[in-house]
């Protein structure tokens, strides 16, 4: 057994748990890179084995369905939903199962956390001009946003990983999770309505929230892409990543949106945080460590 593959495997999944580690200005994406590097440095991964372990199917999906989130994003569409849903005259109960609901389906979507990262403000701020408790509304946000996204294969990056390398089919995935997704916003509903009963009113400083201006047109091109989108993955048997790509290709080619302003916003972290696991996992993989602990534990059970 490679001992030291092992302590690199448990070390960068420690770092994912903690989001870093202790001592040490790491996040999770350098966690994950300093395992990789650890693992080339040592010879356990060729340079040329660890550009293979990177599924380079599931990172072009995740890139191209970042691109129409970015779309979204600076066309104004999360913050006219956030607004909208924050300006709601009705209950605060009322409030949440709107939130939870939009932040739900825009999940199962769009990747969840752009969903999440562009609305927070947004929502902090409505609960702050209405005199609102804002935990209950950012807890269903961020509950919702994991659920809902669990309901489609590009909801989520694991997802998205797990649906190409098993060549999962879109329209099953979706009757076989979308079930189990819906009942989990109503729990979710549920849950934060219950434990915050009496408590929606607080005041909260107005932060000052800078948010794209609406743009009907860009808005309009991100929505029909998601919808061609949309109806490849339901009914064409295209490859999934190619078409995630194409569709970042469409929006790319524009004459008011930029496109290094439309890479900015593409969670490049995160990428490069799976080009690091993918590394870590192919090294504990070829180096037949599971398989030696899962015999050495049939043994010992055995006995």
């Amino acid at each position: 057994m490679d001992v030291f593959v092992l302590a690199v495997f448990i070390l960068v999944y420690l770092g994912m748990i903690l989001g870093g580690l202790p001592g040490l200005a790491l996040d999770r994406t350098g966690v994950a890179v300093l395992g990789a590097i650890a693992l080339l440095a040592a010879g356990r991964v060729s340079p040329g084995e660890a550009w293979g372990a990177i599924d380079v199917s599931t990172i072009g999906l995740l890139f191209g369905l970042m691109i129409v989130s970015a779309q979204f994003r600076l066309g104004g569409f999360y913050a006219r939903v956030a607004r909208r849903i924050a300006a709601a005259q009705v209950r605060p109960t009322t409030l949440l199962a709107l939130l939870v609901a939009a932040s739900g389906l825009l999940s199962a979507i769009l990747a969840n956390d752009i969903v999440c990262l562009a609305m927070t403000p947004l929502m902090i701020e409505g609960c702050a001009r209405r005199g609102l408790n804002p935990l209950p509304y950012l807890l269903g946000l961020a509950c919702a946003s994991n659920v809902g996204s669990a309901a489609t294969l590009i909801g989520n990056p694991q997802n998205m990983l797990i649906g190409q390398a098993l060549n999962l089919s879109f329209g099953g995935y979706l009757l076989d999770g979308g079930i189990p997704a819906l009942i989990g916003l109503v729990m979710v509903w549920t849950v934060i309505a219950w434990q915050h009963r009496g408590k929606w009113r607080c005041e909260t400083e107005l932060p000052p929230v800078e948010a794209p201006p609406f743009d009907s047109w860009q808005t309009g091109k991100a929505i029909a892409v998601t919808a061609a989108l949309m109806a490849a993955f339901l009914l064409a048997p295209w490859p999934r990543d190619i078409v995630g790509l194409t569709a970042a290709g469409i929006l790319l080619l524009s004459r008011r949106m930029a496109t290094r302003t439309l890479l900015a916003l593409v969670d490049w972290p995160l990428l490069v945080l799976f080009f690091g696991l993918f590394v870590v996992n192919h090294a504990l993989e070829a180096a037949d460590v599971l398989d030696r602990l899962y015999s050495a534990s049939s043994a010992i059970h055995v006995m």
